[in-house]
């Protein structure tokens, strides 16, 4: 019998084809809904709240964290940084030596933090000013003895951390304070640090490349009013009293030389955590529906957002998912932080 010659073809038949493409259009279009529906989920239990309590949410958060301030302060001169969910951009400005421009998706927010830097970029221009009469700055040159610094910058415009408009690889650094864990599904999260990657600088083998911060709340918070620990539930509705009948928390007088040490929370009591959130309970802390119900016994409305309790080593996993790599890592203020930067180019050989 003469052997067939026919060869069978590498390539899928057409039947098996046309089930492949089913199956990848059903794939993307179960992402855009689980996506479509996660945003949805946000707007109400994150973005809605922050735009109706915002004032209130600003008058608590004075105080930089310590691990942010040196991150920021360690930034060499001239170098150009981001503050992706700006907030009322009180790290605006903490270094004057460099330039940072700010972003939030609440443009209440965001309008909160444009007068911050206006009062403190008119600040500094009396304390120049103060410093010629004195003559311990030249008028015309606006330098002395001692570096006067560069203005602060007010530069801050609302955006969504997962559509970010700045150009890629073009920023020194990048700072992210307390944001990814208000994204609801892990896809998010990641898909949120892997932009914040996009904005900084990749270094090649040898030279580093533009750094990023972020910070995210911790599930593994033993010594905090808030009851959560290590086993507990990762995703939660965490509660925000806003004191619509009582004086807003206003921010204590500081004498010359004095030191802040403690945040208020949300009904204006000095809380050690500085947290601005008051602690859950069993009628809020697992309720699943949106803010603006009524807290027992008060009359103030009690907005609840979402949070994803980031676990121990979490962090870390989601960045390396993201395609970063790890510099340093750490736990402050019931918050797990980590610095990361791109996976460096390989070298170029001449």
């Amino acid at each position: 019998m003469m052997a067939s010659t026919h060869t069978p073809s590498a390539l899928p038949s057409d039947s098996v084809a046309g089930d492949v493409a089913k199956l990848a259009a059903a794939a993307a279009a179960s992402q855009a809904a689980e996506s479509a529906e996660a945003e949805a989920y946000e707007i109400t239990h994150v973005h809605g709240v922050y735009e109706a309590i915002a004032p209130h949410f600003s008058a608590t958060r004075y105080k930089p964290w310590p691990a942010v301030a040196s991150f920021l302060q360690s930034r060499p001169p001239g170098a150009v940084g981001l503050d992706v969910g700006c907030g009322n951009g009180k790290y605006l400005g903490l270094n004057p030596s460099v330039y940072m421009v700010g972003s939030d998706r609440s443009a209440s927010l965001v309008a909160l933090a444009h007068s911050r830097g206006r009062q403190l970029q008119e600040q500094q221009a009396q304390e120049a000013k103060k410093r010629i009469t004195q003559g311990e700055l030249d008028a015309t040159t606006g330098t002395g003895g001692e570096s006067s610094g560069a203005a602060v910058a007010t530069e801050v415009l609302v955006a969504d951390g997962l559509s970010l408009p700045f150009r890629e690889r073009a920023a020194d650094f990048v700072i992210c304070i307390a944001v990814i864990h208000h994204m609801s599904t892990r896809t998010r999260r990641q898909e949120a640090i892997r932009h914040l990657l996009r904005c900084v600088r990749t270094g090649q083998a040898g030279q580093p490349g533009g750094q990023i911060l972020v910070y995210v709340w911790a599930l593994e918070q033993g010594n905090s009013r808030r009851g959560w620990d290590e086993g507990g539930e990762q995703d939660l509705l965490v509660p925000w009293v806003l004191k619509s009948q009582q004086k807003q928390p206003k921010r204590p007088k500081q004498r010359k030389g004095q030191k802040h040490t403690r945040d208020q929370d949300s009904s204006g009591v000095a809380a050690s955590n500085n947290s601005g959130e008051a602690p859950p309970s069993e009628a809020t802390a697992g309720a699943t529906t949106a803010a603006t119900e009524p807290d027992p016994g008060h009359t103030d409305p009690v907005f609840k957002r979402y949070y994803h309790l980031y676990r121990k080593g979490e962090l870390e996993e989601d960045v390396l998912a993201a395609g970063g790599a790890v510099i340093t890592s750490g736990y402050e203020r019931d918050n797990w932080w980590v610095v990361a930067a791109n996976e460096p180019l390989p070298s170029q050989s001449t």
